[in-house]
């Protein structure tokens, strides 16, 4: 008999794996991915939650996501209200955990002592400004035309996020991608081969499409 402890970590190691074979066999992946889906995401703690290795996280995000769209959307519940209730609640448990305790012979909670130093806050704004020069030196070389295919990429997904978001509320909208966010790399790390293979037709068609145009960065990229 097996031990389920180690059941559950082969199980577990399976799909990395299988991505690791995929990897080395030199198979074009979707976005020009060339490392393992798993390596890809950062293969830490965020990675094991959106290709639920880590199941009951994944479940309890999920869960939550959809109690909180349910509160808001549905039942009407709004948020600043939501946010005093909840706060009136724990403080008032928390209150009378601390002065019953001794009554029913229970240590009280035990507050950690949390404070920012100024490293921390030093290595945040740092991370910070980093983002936001980053983010400016994209949107500058986007700009200038040097790069066509990101630049039409930019605005054709800005352009659908525009006509998505006329057809939802905000909220629907953050609730619905952080779904696809949670069940996406799941679907796409299960039917990753046929994922790849359409896509890689749709990107060759498009390209296709877009070299057939009379736009002088495109005959001259095309030209080099």
């Amino acid at each position: 008999m097996v031990d389920p402890a180690v059941e559950d970590k082969i199980m577990a190691a399976e799909p990395q794996l299988i991505e690791e074979k995929q990897s080395v066999s030199g198979r074009r992946h979707l976005f020009g991915r060339r490392k393992p889906l798993h390596a890809a995401l950062g293969s830490g703690k965020t990675a094991d939650i959106l290709l639920w290795r880590q199941k009951q996280m994944s479940g309890a995000m999920l869960v939550s996501a959809s109690v909180i769209w349910l509160l808001f959307e549905r039942i009407g519940y709004h948020l600043l209200p939501f946010l005093c209730h909840f706060l009136i609640l724990t403080l008032a448990i928390l209150f009378l955990w601390s002065n019953l305790s001794s009554f029913i012979n229970k240590s009280p909670p035990k507050f950690p002592d949390i404070r920012l130093s100024q490293e921390m806050c030093d290595c945040i704004a740092l991370l910070l400004k980093d983002q936001i020069n980053e983010g400016c030196l994209y949107l500058r070389e986007m700009t200038t035309g040097r790069d066509i295919k990101r630049f039409l990429t930019v605005i054709f997904t800005l352009w659908v996020v525009s006509v998505i978001g006329g057809w939802f509320e905000f909220l629907t909208l953050v609730y619905i991608l952080f779904v696809v966010l949670l069940t996406a790399p799941l679907l796409y790390e299960r039917n990753e081969n046929l994922v790849d293979t359409y896509g890689e037709k749709a990107g060759n068609e498009i390209m296709e499409v877009l070299q057939k145009l009379p736009l002088p960065f495109l005959k001259n990229n095309k030209q080099h």
